[in-house]
């Protein structure tokens, strides 16, 4: 998924009369990735123009002192420095060696007099580290490895990370997740620039699909968190709520483990994060009931269980949620990817099925809900994290009755901190 939004007022500035939109610089630094650097140098880089694809002009430039030496221990020797970012109209930083280092300050000042003269920047996975650095991110949405996100939401609070999405274009800054995001995000650029014939001729000679759909970042979430939780005294809870997943415990469970106050927990959890702890418990058991879905055939109730779910109600709602389909079509459409037999799926889709029908209707005044639906949660002991799963089915249910199936609620991944829309209109790619 991706925001493509219109350009709105007040999101571009005027170019610079001596930088022209088709000069396009990648700004390299020594230890960054090999893979994230050649993408900007194969897209903007080669001529293919007998295959309809328009030509951009390239300037590699150094942002340091060379040779640059890569993550694979190749050597690299830019042929221009920071001096030839004057004259880009569009500048790409690829990746950045580490996200615990400041970038040179020369290179944050020349990308800053870039912002400042019209040019669109362009941070590809961990690049967008170098354009918070420079302060170009502040007040804007922006994405990032999914690894990553929750550390440059501590470490920029300024800045609106949404790891959900493979790029964020926010009119002239644009920002994409890892690796292979990259990608869809440079055709993303050729679109803009030249059409979605010049973009799909390009992704034809890339053997790549023009867009992708069907989920952004949620599928490739991991159970990681940032690398300096790990010496931090929270660890051994996380690692604890980790290995009991399958047991119904609840932030204030974790909180007493921690021998905090429940505020204090939610404080220092988040500021470790980026994330609040709810969030991410719910997380954690939806990812641990997706693994068992590919791996397992225990009944999507017995996944339920197994995750700490109170009820396979709250499952659904917010694998639904998470994952944009039912636990069982889920099952189903991994099983047929990989080959696996399915079983008696059918009978649990159709089950599935009438659960969602009943419960997007709503309930006459005086009926009884079943388990799993009680209006206050759990009032045996579920707490706030019952309330939680409840409400989230609900308002999951409602929203599907409202606006249509095929609009996918909001993700419980993450908390993104979305920003006044400033005439831009958030979509996603189809």
């Amino acid at each position: 998924m991706s925001q493509e939004p219109p350009h709105g007022p007040g999101t571009t500035r005027k170019l610079a009369a001596r930088r022209r939109r088709e000069i396009v610089a990648v700004l390299l630094f020594g230890g960054g990735p090999i893979f994230e650097s050649s993408i900007p140098l194969s897209v903007f880089g080669i001529d293919r123009q007998d295959a309809g694809v328009p030509r951009y002009r390239l300037l590699v430039c150094a942002g340091e002192e060379g040779p640059l030496r890569t993550t694979g221990g190749l050597e690299l020797t830019a042929p221009y420095g920071l001096e030839a970012l004057s004259r880009a109209g569009t500048i790409v930083v690829p990746a950045w060696r580490s996200i615990t280092q400041p970038p040179p300050s020369a290179a944050l000042d020349a990308l800053r007099r870039a912002h400042e003269e019209g040019a669109r920047i362009i941070g590809l996975c961990t690049g967008a580290f170098v354009l918070a650095a420079a302060g170009l991110l502040d007040g804007r949405p922006a994405t990032t490895h999914w690894m990553y996100a929750p550390t440059l939401a501590k470490r920029y609070p300024a800045v609106h990370v949404d790891p959900r999405e493979l790029f964020v274009d926010d009119g002239d800054i644009l920002t994409s997740a890892g690796t292979a995001a990259g990608i869809d995000l440079c055709l993303h650029v050729v679109r803009t620039d030249h059409g979605a014939e010049a973009a799909g001729a390009l992704a034809r000679r890339l053997v790549v699909p023009p867009r992708r759909g069907n989920g952004g970042q949620e599928r490739y979430l991991d159970r990681s968190l940032p690398e300096e939780i790990g010496t931090d005294p929270l660890a051994e809870v996380v690692a604890w709520a980790l290995e009991h997943l399958h047991e119904q415990f609840d932030v204030e469970t974790l909180a007493a483990r921690a021998y905090m106050s429940r505020r204090t927990f939610d404080r220092r959890f988040r500021s470790l994060t980026g994330s609040a702890p709810l969030q991410w418990l719910i997380t954690q058991r939806v990812l641990q009931a997706q693994r068992l879905l590919e791996t397992s055939d225990y009944s999507v109730d017995e996944v339920a269980g197994r995750c700490g779910f109170r009820s396979p109600v709250a499952l659904r709602g917010h694998f639904r949620r998470q994952l944009g389909a039912s636990p069982a079509a889920y099952r189903a459409a991994y099983r047929a990817r990989t080959g696996r037999p399915e079983g008696g799926g059918d009978g649990e889709r159709a089950s599935e099925a009438r659960a969602d029908r009943a419960a997007a209707e709503p309930a006459a005044p005086g009926t009884v809900l079943p388990s799993g639906h009680a209006e206050k949660g759990d009032r045996g002991g579920g707490g706030e994290r019952g309330n939680r799963e409840e409400r989230g089915e609900r308002s999951d249910r409602a929203e599907r009755g409202v606006r249509g199936e095929h609009c996918k609620p909001e993700s419980d991944t993450y908390s993104p901190r979305l920003p006044p829309q400033r005439g831009r209109t958030p979509g996603r790619a189809p």
